[in-house]
């Protein structure tokens, strides 16, 4: 409000009209407005009273400076020139540390004797008599020392430019940083109106939301193109050279260190994984390669290791890793990444030391003791306070001083039913409604049968007979369940089965290829009917050893099946993680987004379409390799495949992913859960008739295919088959997405063609649904429904007790069948880590973008006003997706969704508050 307070001192409601000789004061009849940057927030929400959190703000409207008017009166015109107002918007911080306090003082002095903000104005136009841009003289902001001690989160500065009445209209301006410290460049307008032919008429806007370098550290000068959007061909003869030369500086060439404040987008592989220099122990392949096909990441061209020239040093928190300046979080993103990362260091922090201090690694010894995390804090209730405060003194202090933080939140999954996670009918119910609801696949044939080599492996058959499920399918027979659609299966033998034995020889560590076949209940529920739990030959080719478990007859019977319903979770907490999220969304997405930066002028319409569902995604992907897929850190210590879990991964990029299945529609085929009908709404009929997540995403599947097919068809229309084609940046972009972004599939034959306005809908559709709707189904439920641990253990640490295998370890388990499931599960040091990272990684950011969301303001994301009509019916249709959304959880006659205990399905309703909300969808891979 304090910057709402001083741009409307500065602004008045006047206009001004300057001629080749005259002054000509309109007030409000021929009024000019000049919208500003959403300051004053109007008080209403969006659409829903979730959106009060974040509420779209109004643009302010205002006319030009009376200082303007006031300084031409005093000083008549020159003849044949115009004069022209530039309104700057510039975010400052909310906190400033002493230091930047002082930098900004100093940046104010100097800007007042000639180290200042240097601007010009380049035309759309070329000098019909030189062939040369057009270009105002060079002009300083003349406010900066003015407003030096403004306090607000936005600062309006202005520059005055006169240029000739030809000029023309302004399509770019340059900017030159002489202070010592960078601004963030949120929008520029310019506003003037001059007589004679090609005159700027009305205000222009140019939408910058980036970081200005100073000149030590960027010596060029910064070039911002105005909102409106050119494809190549038709980019305006004065723009045409600037295009270039802004697309030439974002791309790297493969050498040199990147700095901060570097803006380079260029590829490497995988290869920072590891810390060779650590020891031995900490080394890890290089993925991405023919020898580990992977996606590439950003480069930072850090010197090698010591110790291995092939890989790359790391930089290890709380020191910040390298991705262009302008991908870098924003301000309050960065709070609350921070905040939750203090929440974790303190949630693990102190059962670090417990685990130091104690001999032992300290299981849980009752399902109480869990419930107690929620209830009263860590270290309260696990009778170790005493020794710990005798020994570390300062930690009462942190008890003292942030107990909130040291207390967990009580995940969704308890709130409604306390042991919904102990039930069959919830253990199915999450495959099509929880954390992972993109891995269940209808069983087509039977017995499931593997794709491993059966020379290396065994029989690819399960071993699963009819006998073990025949007398579970409601009177049908197998053949007949197979038939009608009746069973459906997890299967994750074939990613595990490799890995097994390396996974079982680590200490404390135990997997086993599994399988789970479910029936459809009459009602429309899934049944959980059998569980393989597969183990490797002892010989290459030799019969494999498996253990087939079915629904518990009496006590013994319960808690094995307990524990192989939590090995099943477990594979898929690691499937779930390792590949649909992390590989899928994160790593998958990432060269798409490095390519558009490189081949992608801003002024291009696809540009300006991905550019929201772009953010955030390099630098979540950069801390991600510092501290969550490297070497001990978080998915290597909290997750069963430990060390070798990003080969996992990679095994399963080289086999199975295929971009053009990745679209809703063709992955709900691939798996069987749906079959093409174009009689229904989608082109599409779901063989499970309440299946959530993909009803729900079939809403927002819809929506967005609907936005980008009218939003290609404004620039690519059916008229002009072959712009697509002729697109020069475009097939750039595309070919070096999959020639060098995912280089290692360049020659699969099923990638995509990109030759017609259809095929670019395909494309740009799949990728928004990947950033946006699959992401967040696939992470905002990680707290709320793995945040109780024993619901989706991400970790277990004993194989199933087998009286052939291990007479002692079945005694132990008859002996005290309670304390061996909770042995079997993640230990406390294990698992208050999980949750706190989890926790974070579950957490909307106050400074959130959804789907959706409006895109108004003074520094509109295009000038197109068709572009922005399409956008806006768009909008439309997300909300109203979210109302439909709402209906269904109401919907007593959907069972996954609506019931007794039973939690609603919200993860693809679109608009969320801040904060772990379980619902929400961003634009972005923003967490």
């Amino acid at each position: 409000m304090a910057a709402c307070s001083e741009i409307m001192g500065f602004l008045r409601p006047s206009s001004f009209l300057l001629g080749s000789g005259s002054l000509l004061l309109r007030g409000n009849q021929n009024k000019q407005s000049l919208a500003f940057p959403a300051l004053c927030p109007d008080g209403q929400g969006r659409r829903r009273r979730l959106r009060s959190a974040k509420t779209a703000a109004a643009p302010v409207k205002a006319a030009i400076n009376e200082d303007v008017i006031k300084m031409v009166a005093g000083e008549k015109a020159r003849a044949g020139k115009v004069m022209l107002r530039a309104a700057l918007t510039v975010r400052r911080k909310h906190k400033e540390d002493i230091k930047e306090v002082i930098v900004n003082q100093l940046d104010a002095l100097t800007d007042k004797i000639g180290r200042n903000v240097v601007l010009q104005l380049i035309s759309t136009e070329i000098d019909p008599r030189t062939k040369k841009q057009k270009k105002s003289g060079a002009t300083v902001i003349k406010d900066w020392f003015e407003k030096k001690n403004v306090k607000g989160e936005r600062v309006v500065y202005t520059a005055d430019f006169e240029v000739n009445s030809s000029f023309g209209e302004p399509g770019a301006i340059t900017v030159i940083n002489r202070h010592q410290k960078e601004f963030f460049l949120e929008s520029v307008v310019i506003e003037g109106e001059g007589e004679g032919e090609g005159s700027t008429s009305g205000p222009v806007h140019f939408s910058c939301n980036s970081w200005v370098q100073s000149t030590k550290d960027l010596p060029k000068k910064r070039i911002f193109f105005s909102n409106k959007s050119y494809l190549p061909s038709e980019t305006p003869e004065g723009l045409r050279e600037l295009r270039e030369t802004e697309l030439n500086e974002l791309r790297g060439d493969g050498k040199g260190i990147r700095k901060l404040s570097d803006r380079i987008y260029d590829y490497a592989t995988y290869n920072d994984l590891g810390n060779p220099d650590r020891g031995s122990e900490f080394a890890r392949p290089t993925l991405g390669g023919e020898k580990i096909p992977y996606p590439r990441r950003c480069r930072t061209g850090r010197p090698p290791t010591d110790t291995n020239m092939l890989a790359e040093s790391r930089v290890e928190k709380p020191h910040p890793i390298y991705v262009p300046r302008d991908e870098a979080f924003e301000e309050l993103k960065q709070g609350a990444f921070a905040a939750g990362r203090l929440k974790a260091v303190l949630h693990s922090f102190i059962p670090s030391l417990i685990a130091s201090i104690s001999a032992d690694n300290h299981d849980f010894k009752g399902f109480h003791h869990i419930d107690n995390l929620y209830k009263e804090g860590l270290i309260l209730k696990l009778g170790l306070q005493e020794q710990l405060l005798k020994k570390l003194p300062f930690v009462k202090k942190i008890q003292e001083s942030s107990e909130g933080l040291l207390r967990y939140d009580t995940p969704s999954i308890l709130t409604k039913d306390k042991f919904a996670w102990l039930r069959d009918d919830e253990f199915a119910r999450q495959t099509v409604a929880g954390i992972n609801p993109v891995s269940i696949e209808r069983l087509q044939s039977f017995p499931p049968v593997g794709n491993l080599d059966p020379a290396i492996y065994g029989p690819p058959e399960s071993a699963i007979t009819e006998a073990h499920i025949s007398g579970q399918l409601e009177g049908l027979t197998v053949q007949q369940a197979v038939e009608e659609g009746k069973l459906f299966m997890l299967d994750f033998h074939d990613i595990y089965l490799p890995f097994v034995d390396r996974i079982n020889m680590m200490d404390g560590r135990k997997a086993y290829a599994t399988r789970t076949l479910f029936f459809l209940t009459p009602i429309g529920t899934l049944k959980p009917i059998a569980i393989e739990l597969g183990l490797p030959p002892q010989q290459p080719g030799a019969s494999r050893p498996s253990m087939v478990l079915m629904p518990p007859r009496d006590a013994t019977t319960n808690w094995l099946w307990m524990l192989g319903k939590a090995h099943v979770c477990s594979n898929d907490a690691g499937v779930h993680q390792l590949v649909n999220h992390w590989l899928k969304t994160h790593a998958a997405m990432e060269p798409f987004i490095l390519a558009a930066h490189r081949q992608l002028s801003t002024m291009h319409p696809v540009f300006k379409l991905l550019h929201p569902h772009m953010r955030y995604t390099l630098e979540i992907n950069a801390l991600a390799r510092q501290s969550l897929i490297n070497a001990d850190g978080v998915i290597e210590s909290c997750f069963t495949p430990g060390p070798i879990g990003m080969e996992m991964s990679a095994a399963y990029y080289k086999h199975h992913w295929r971009f053009d299945l990745e679209g809703l529609p063709a992955d709900l085929i691939r798996r069987g859960m749906a079959v093409a009908d174009h009689t229904q709404p989608h082109g599409l009929r779901l063989i499970l008739p309440d299946y959530p997540y993909a009803d729900d995403g079939l809403l927002l599947w819809s929506a967005i295919t609907r936005f980008v097919g009218a939003y290609v068809q404004i620039y690519y229309p059916d008229s002009d088959p072959n712009r697509v084609r002729s697109d020069s940046e475009l097939q750039a972009w595309y070919h070096e997405c999959v020639d060098v972004g995912h280089g290692d599939h360049r020659h699969a034959s099923w990638w995509p063609p990109l030759d017609t306005a259809s095929d670019l809908v395909a494309l740009l559709t799949t990728l928004i649904w990947i950033a946006s709707a699959q992401h967040a189904a696939l992470n905002f439920g990680q707290y709320p429904l793995g945040g109780y641990v024993p619901n989706r253990p991400p970790l277990m640490r004993r194989l199933v007790p087998d009286p052939e295998r291990d007479a002692d370890e079945y005694k132990a388990f008859l002996a005290d069948p309670h304390c061996f499931f909770l042995s079997s599960m993640p230990s406390v040091l294990q698992a208050t880590k999980f949750m706190a990272v989890v926790d974070t990684l579950s957490t909307h950011s106050p400074d959130e973008e959804y789907l959706g969301e409006t895109r108004d303001g003074a520094a509109a994301w295009t000038a197109d006003e068709e572009a922005a009509a399409v956008y806006r019916a768009f909008a439309a249709e997300v909300a109203a997706a979210e109302e439909e959304i709402e209906s269904r959880n109401a919907d007593p006659s959907r069972r996954n969704r609506c019931g007794a205990g039973v939690l609603p399905y919200e993860l693809l309703a679109p608009s969320s508050g801040p904060g772990v909300t379980g619902r929400g969808v961003p634009n972005s891979v923003s967490i």
